[in-house]
Order: C-alpha cells, then structure tokens, then sequence
C-alpha cells in the first residue's frame, strides 16, 4: 500500500469520533488542527495502571488507586442542579463508595449495575470505607487489553465538559495511530545513530509514548523523543557555528596598535584579574583569524566585562574600524557612555551617544560625523539600529544585555558593514547554567569572567521581616553616620503598576517619618518619572547630595554608585532569584563592606523560602541561575535566547544534562567528520537543514 503524503495533514474534523463541532473546541483551545498535531501533543505523564490494589489495602496517600469488583445499583440524591450520584464497587475484602456531582443522565444510560468493573481514581475521607469521587471506569468484559502505562493529556473545562478529556483522547489517538499507513511515520535519523545509541525507530517511539504495553517500551520512547529532540536543536546550532566559521569573513585586528597601548599603560586605573586577562586573548585570536567572531561574555554584574569590551573596541580603532555598543535602556546607554569618556580622557578619541532624546540638528551632526568615520565608538539604545544609521567602516558591535534585544532587531547590525560582516561581541551579566547555555548559545564560543576586581568584599545577605524593622532602620542610620549611602527597592509588577506606585509613595512617607529632613535627604526613582527627572534625581544620589534612594526595579541596570554599599529590597519574596541576584549587584561596586537586606512578610510560599535562603548563603550567580532553573524552569528565565524555536516538548533542560552532554559530543563528530554532511549516510540530516532553512531563510547568520 502506497503511503498517502497527505494523511498526517488531514483536517482534525476528519478522525473518527471527532466531527466539526469538537474540531473546532480542538482548535481552540489547543490549537490542534490536524492528525499531526493531534500525533505530536504528547502526553504530559503516565499513570501506571498495571497494579489492582484489594479494597481492604488501600490508603489514601495522594496518589490514584485501582480497584477491581461488583459495580452496586446507582442512588441518586439532591436537586436538579445538585444532583449526586452513589454507587460502590465491592471485591472480597471490602467496598468502596464512589460520587459523582454530574452527568447523571450519561450514567444511568452506560454503567452497569452487577457487573465488574475496574475503578480507577483519587479517593476522599481517610477512613474505611473511603470514596473516591468521579472514578474512570472500564467494563472487565468489554477491556480489549488490560490498563497498563496510561497517557494523560493536558485539557481544559471546556474540553472535558465536551467529553474530551484524557480518557477520551486515548480513544482517539489509539484510532488514529491503528489507522496510520504504512510509511507515515519516516526515521528521521541516520541507521548508525539508531545502531549506536541503541534507539528503537520513530514509528515505535510515537506508538509508544501514547499506547505503552510496559514501562520498557515507555522508557525506550522517552529515550528516543528527547534524544531526537535534542539532536537537532544541536546539528542547526553546531552546523551554523562551523558553516560561519569556515564561509563568514570578519575584519582581521593585526596589531595592538597605539590606542590600546596607551590605554593599558597609562590610562587604565586598576590591574585586570586573570579572567579578563583569559577573555582578552580569546578575543584577541578570533578578531586576527579572519574570520568573523560570535562570541557571548558572561560575567555577574561587577565583574569587569565593559572594560574588557572597551578594550576590544580600541583593538578595533588600532585596525581603522569603528565600534558601536547597543544597551538595553536610555539610562545604561548614557552610563556606558560616560564612563567611557571618563576612561579615554586623554586619548583624543571621539565618542558619539545615540538615543531617543538626540533629536534635531544635534542627532543630523552625529549621524553625519558617524557616516564620516569621525566618531571612533558609537554608544547608544535600539537607535542605533535605525536605517539613517551609517557607518564609515564597523569593524565590531558589541550589544549589552542582549536578552533584552529580539533576534530581527539584532540582525540588523549585520547591515551596518556592506563590505564585511562586523565581528559580534554579545554580554550578559545574567548568569547563565551551563545547560541552558548549550542550549541557547551552542551557536556561539562563550567566555566566562569568573573573577571580581581585587579588593571587591562578597556582598553580605540578610533576610528580616517586619518584627525587625526597627533595628534595619538603626542599622541604616549608622551607615549614613559613616558616609554610606543606601537603596530602597520596591516591586514593581506589571499586572499592578499604580499599586506598586503607592507601596512606593507609603514607603517613601514612613521613611520620612524616620529619616525626617534635614538631617536625612532622600531621592524617589520610578517608570514614570521624566526623563529629565530621572536623571535629576539619579545625579542627587551618584554625587552624595542624598542618603537615600527610594527607587523601583529601573535601577537594576545602568546605576553605578560605588559610595551606596546597602539595599534594602522590600516585599523581596515578590521577586525572582535572577532579578534579586541582578538588583544585589548595585551594592559591592566600592571597597567597602556591603549589605543587602530582604524584607519580607511572615507567611512565605515554599519556593520563596528557597529563594531567600539562597540568596543569603552565595554570591555565586552560576549557583544562583541553576537554582533559579530547578525553580521555575528555562522557559521564564531571563538571559533565555529569544529564538523563536527552542519550546522543547519531551526535554527537561533540569534534569537531561547528561542527554545534552552526550548528543552535543555526537554532533561535533558528526560536523568534524562531515562538516557539508555530503555522506550518503547523513542524508537525513541535510534535509532536515534544508527544511530548516525553508522554515527560517537567514536566520542562521544571525547571533
């Protein structure tokens, strides 16, 4: 029989027992359109349906149980629209009472009373004889096979009031997989990699995940699945880092040329630590091999990446290149630019700032003295982006923070060089896990700066609750009697940003009460201040004319006050391990010893506990970001690639490291044998590339 190439694109509607009227429920609320897509949403866990438990030995320990006896005669009860309905089941060593609040009408029509019937369900109460309420149940006579690894699927009310919950979906799914034609479901991967990994076929894999016979042939499919998954993520990822490495010209840096001598000898004003030391020369050799360079630089905040960036900038000068960096926000973009400035005085270097608030005959000069290669280094916000940009001759972008950029407004710098590909320098103080790493940056080298500046003291972390308040604020007034200065951090979450104003505006009231003037002087930074206010209220603090700033989470990039050595993080269970980690960074940028206090309420969730715990035991932000990662998972995390195609669907990036380990290990020896896969054995691949291409045309050029 000939394999219909159309069959698996088949209108959901088409499959029997479906019809429009649940295709369209399909539709929506799982977006399920076809016999593929209904294929390939698979399960979310099984139960283990294998073991019969004898009523008298049940417990009710959380966990589903199933029974085996005489379905009793059903009693109903209650009104109209409180109607229950009873029954029970009884074995030899007991009886079990079962409930159901709907549906009775369905009920009455298909059980039936004397016969045995297997009962599967959670039970209620915690004494004999339990009840277990809205129970699966399975006529004995009428089972073809006995339960064994069951699928559940994921649903909604609306599917389950329709009768297409899990159970029902087994139904269908085991319809449509005793109806696939021979040839429906290809291997996708090479005969030697089956072989060699020992996995069972696609074919039986896809059977298995949703009808297993055994905890073996279920085993073997989630082998298979994630292994499949895994595999190809990583053969686009590898196959484009080496594709760009051997095809894609960058500007060559020869020398160490004046610039970046000065600047060492004269100009820098503290000693690099080894590790910016390791990251220069790794540098180094990619921008003089020619090749153009895609490198991702992680460091936690403090840790010295923008100098080692500015360093490569005036590498890029030496080699008669422009460089430009590209910061998330206006306040970053202005901070680096300053600090910039302030580093090359002296050098006669000039440098350009690009935001939103240059407009008129000011932003016409720059972009003129840009185009004309008079400006050396370009700092600015997605402006730079803009098509009036031109550049005389980009030789390097270096983009900061670049989770906070999408993927089309990144490739945009590729066109800022028509002659060739300017080498990409990406930097995050989000500290990434390893395996999260592999995953989104396996495209890319990575160099980790895993050292702080010398003379940097490990922030110290406490955690307080409300009960302590008095002896923070004490501690707080004796750090302003030794010179220091300190931040107030509120939350400020989307879904209720005028309430997070006010918790703002009564913190800042009640510090007033403790701090009153003149003695104390406080500065208030939020979202939806003016620009111009922002700034007005940012310089009060950096140049110590106030004690205090009472700010939201916009400060969590782009300030940089070595004098305030203390944050306060009130309601601190409302934030996340990566932005309690991010906003701690503020603190510690000086020699003095720093703090970070977290208040909190006393009623505390399970994982706030964790996050609060964690904070105060380790500085590490590696440490931190698994955490974080065992938390809540990599689909929330921030520094996550935004790359449109990573939803992993068997994977869990938590727990398959070692997957990971081994298919990464398995593709770079694939790409090093056969870097073109031309071997008639890596067919398979190559076309899945090229359907990949089809789906994203360009999209491998871009970091």
């Amino acid at each position: 029989m000939l394999v219909r190439p159309d069959y698996l694109k088949s209108p959901i509607e088409y499959l029997k027992g479906v019809g429009p009227v649940k295709a369209d429920l399909f539709k929506t609320e799982l977006k399920i359109f076809t016999f593929a897509d209904l294929l390939y949403a698979f399960p979310f866990r099984h139960v283990d349906r294998s073991a019969i438990t004898p009523i008298r030995q049940i417990r009710n320990d959380g966990q589903a149980v199933q029974v085996r006896g005489i379905l009793s005669a059903l009693s109903f009860s209650g009104t109209k629209f409180q109607k229950r309905i009873k029954a029970s089941i009884q074995d030899q060593s007991g009886v079990l009472n079962l409930i159901w609040f709907q549906g009775s009408q369905w009920l009455e029509q298909s059980l039936r009373p004397g016969q045995e019937y297997l009962a599967f369900g959670n039970l209620t109460g915690y004494g004999y004889p339990f009840t277990m309420a809205h129970p699966e149940l399975d006529l004995l006579s009428e089972l073809v096979r006995m339960p064994g690894f069951e699928p559940v699927y994921n649903s909604t009310e609306k599917l389950n009031k329709k009768g297409l919950d899990s159970r029902m979906r087994r139904k269908l799914i085991t319809t449509l997989i005793e109806n696939l034609p021979p040839g429906a479901l290809p291997e996708t991967l090479p005969d030697y990699l089956v072989r060699s990994m020992n996995l069972c076929s696609r074919a039986e894999a896809i059977r298995w995940i949703h009808i297993p016979s055994s905890r073996n042939e279920l085993e073997r499919a989630t082998q298979r699945l994630k292994f499949e998954e895994l595999f190809f993520q990583q053969l686009k990822l590898l196959t484009t880092k080496s594709f760009r490495k051997k095809h894609l010209k960058g500007p060559v840096f020869e020398k160490v040329g004046t610039s970046f001598n000065e600047f060492f000898r004269n100009h820098l004003r503290f000693e690099l630590t080894e590790a910016q030391k390791r990251v220069i020369k790794e540098i180094r050799h990619d921008t003089a091999s020619g090749a153009q360079m895609n490198r991702l630089l992680q460091g936690d905040v403090g840790a010295g990446k923008t100098i080692v960036g500015l360093m490569i900038m005036l590498l890029a000068i030496d080699n008669e290149y422009q460089a430009c960096l590209m910061a998330p926000t206006e306040i970053l973009a202005t901070q680096h630019y300053a600090s910039i400035t302030y580093a090359l005085k002296g050098l006669g270097l000039p440098v350009g700032l690009l935001t939103g608030s240059v407009k008129g005959e000011k932003r016409k000069e720059l972009l003129r003295l840009v185009r004309q290669g008079d400006i050396k280094i370009l700092i600015g916000t997605h402006a730079l982006l803009e098509d009036p940009v031109r550049f005389h001759n980009l030789g390097l972008a270096i983009i900061d923070e670049q989770h906070r950029f999408g993927v089309a407004q990144r490739a945009n710098l590729w066109q800022k060089n028509e002659k060739i590909s300017p080498h990409i320098l990406v930097m995050t103080a989000t500290p990434i896990p390893r395996t999260l790493s592999m995953v989104y940056y396996g495209d890319l080298d990575v160099s980790i700066i895993d050292q702080l500046p010398p003379g940097r003291k490990p922030v110290k972390t406490m955690h307080y609750n409300e009960k302590s308040r008095p002896q923070v604020y004490q501690f707080l007034k004796d750090q302003i009697a030794r010179g220091r200065q300190i931040y107030i951090i509120y939350p400020l979450i989307e879904e209720s940003e005028k309430l997070d104003l006010q918790d703002l505006q009564n913190g800042y009231e009640q510090l007033l009460h403790h701090f009153p003037r003149p003695a104390y002087q406080i500065s208030v930074l939020h979202g939806r201040m003016r620009p111009e206010d922002k700034d007005f209220e940012m310089q009060q603090f950096s140049r110590g004319k106030t004690h205090i700033l009472v700010a939201t989470t916009v400060i969590e990039v782009g300030v940089d006050v070595p004098n305030a050595s203390v944050m306060v993080i009130e309601n601190a269970e409302r934030f996340g391990l990566s932005q309690l980690h991010q906003l701690r960074g503020r603190v510690g940028r000086g020699a003095d010893q720093s703090y970070c206090l977290l208040m909190t309420g006393y009623k505390l969730s399970k994982e706030a506990k964790i996050r609060l715990k964690t904070m105060c035991e380790t500085t590490d932000g590696f440490r931190i970001a698994e955490v974080d990662l065992e938390l809540r998972g990599p689909g929330e995390l921030e520094g996550t690639r935004q790359s449109g195609g990573l939803d992993f669907v068997m994977v869990n990036l938590v727990t398959d490291l070692q997957i990971l380990d081994q298919v990464q290990k398995m593709v770079a020896k694939i790409i090093e044998r056969d870097p073109e896969l031309i071997h008639p054995s890596n067919k398979l691949l190559l076309e899945y590339l090229h359907q990949e291409e089809l789906r994203s045309p360009g999209w491998s050029k871009i970091s």
